[in-house]
C-alpha cells in the first residue's frame, strides 16, 4: 500500500486540526472539572498504547493480539517496586518498567516474528495468554485480585500526586512519543518497516534482514506499550491481570482501526474516539424494557463495522476526504 493510502503524509488541513486538538488539550484542565481531566488523562495514556500498536499494525503490517501483555507488565513492575509506605523515584522506575516490557517483547518477539499472517496473530495471543495466567493464577504476583500502587512515583522536580501536574506530564509523554514515532516513520528504519508491510519478500530480495527489523519494531512497540502501562498504573493506583488480557489488546486494535492506521495521529484520534464512544454507549437510556447502555458492545461493534465499510482509512481519513472535497468545491 502506498504512503497516500496509509495517510503517512498528513495534509495541511489535518495538521491544522491536530494543532487545534493539541491546544485544546493544553487548556482543558483550566476549563474542565477534575473528573473530566482524569478521563482525558486516561485517553492520552491509551493513545500512547494505541500508537505503540500502530508501529506494528499500521507501519510494519504485523497484527498482534497480545500487545496488552507489555502494557500490563510495566504496571506490575511499578506496583512491585513501590513500597507500601512511601513513593519511589520516577527517574529509575519509569526506565525500569519500559525496559522490562521491551525485554519481554524482545524475548517473545524472537519466536513470534518468525511466523507470518494468521500464525503470527495466534502466536502473539498465545504468549499473551501465558503471561496473563502467570499473573492470574499466582498469589505471589497478586493473583486475580491485582495489586495496589499506593503512591505515584516521586519526580522531585514536580509533584505527580497533583492531578493537574500528572495531566501535563502525561500530555508531554504523548507529544514526545508522537514526535519520536513520526521521526522514526520517515527514517531509513521506518521506510524499511513500511517496505516490509508492502512486500516482505521483495525487501528480503533487496538484501534487508527483515527478521531483525521486525524484531526491533516488536521490541520497541513493547517498550512504548510499557510506558503507557506505567502511566496507567501510576494514575489508577491499581493493576490487575485484566490489563494483560485479550480484551485490552482487542481494544487497542479497534482504536488503531477507528482512527486510521500508519500515521500515529490516527491512533491518537482513535483512542479518544473509542473511549468517548464507550462512555456514551454505556450511558444510553432505557427504552421500555430494553436497557440500551447494557448492550454497549453491540453498538460499538456496529459503529466499528460502519467505519470500516464507509471510512476504510479511519476517522482521520474521513476528515481528510471531506476537506479535499471542500477544497475542490471552492475551486
Amino acid at each position: 500500500m502506498s504512503a497516500k493510502a496509509h495517510l503517512e503524509v498528513l495534509p495541511r488541513s489535518l495538521q491544522v486540526v491536530l494543532g487545534l486538538g493539541l491546544i485544546a488539550l493544553v487548556v482543558f484542565p483550566f476549563v474542565g472539572s477534575d473528573f473530566y481531566a482524569q478521563m482525558v488523562s486516561r485517553m492520552m495514556i491509551l493513545a500512547i498504547f494505541a500508537m505503540s500498536l500502530d508501529l506494528l499494525q499500521g507501519v510494519t503490517g504485523l497484527v498482534s493480539l497480545g500487545h496488552a501483555a507489555f502494557f500490563g507488565l510495566a504496571g506490575y513492575v511499578l506496583a512491585f517496586v513501590t513500597p507500601a509506605g512511601e513513593p519511589v523515584s520516577l527517574w529509575w522506575t519509569l526506565p525500569a518498567a519500559v525496559a522490562a516490557s521491551g525485554l519481554a517483547a524482545l524475548v517473545i518477539g524472537f519466536f513470534v516474528v518468525r511466523t507470518h499472517g494468521i500464525y503470527f496473530i495466534m502466536v502473539t495471543m498465545a504468549f499473551a495468554q501465558m503471561v496473563f495466567y502467570l499473573f492470574f493464577d499466582n498469589k505471589v504476583l497478586g493473583g486475580s485480585d491485582g495489586i495496589y500502587v499506593n503512591f505515584k512515583p516521586d519526580a522531585k522536580l514536580f509533584d505527580l500526586e497533583n492531578k493537574r501536574v500528572f495531566y501535563y506530564f502525561t500530555l508531554a509523554m504523548l507529544v514526545l512519543v508522537y514526535a519520536f514515532l513520526r521521526r522514526l516513520l520517515w527514517s531509513p528504519f521506518g521506510r524499511v518497516l513500511a517496505g516490509i508491510r508492502v512486500n516482505e519478500h521483495r525487501m528480503r530480495a533487496m538484501g534487508y534482514g527483515t527478521f531483525g527489523y521486525k524484531l526491533a519494531a516488536f521490541s520497541l512497540a513493547g517498550a512504548l506499550a510499557g510506558l503507557a502501562g506505567f502511566l496507567w498504573g501510576a494514575q489508577t493506583g491499581y493493576v490487575n491481570p485484566e490489563l494483560m488480557g485479550f480484551h485490552m489488546s482487542a481494544h487497542a486494535i479497534m482504536m488503531v482501526i477507528l482512527g486510521g492506521m500508519g500515521n500515529f495521529a490516527g491512533a491518537i484520534v482513535g483512542a479518544f474516539a473509542f473511549e468517548y464512544l464507550l462512555h456514551w454507549f454505556k450511558d444510553l437510556p432505557t427504552i421500555g424494557s430494553v436497557h440500551l447502555g447494557k448492550h454497549w458492545q453491540l453498538w460499538m461493534g456496529m459503529f466499528i463495522v460502519l467505519v470500516v465499510l464507509f471510512a476504510p482509512r479511519g476517522l482521520l481519513g474521513a476528515v481528510e476526504r471531506i476537506a479535499r472535497r471542500k477544497d475542490a468545491a471552492d475551486e
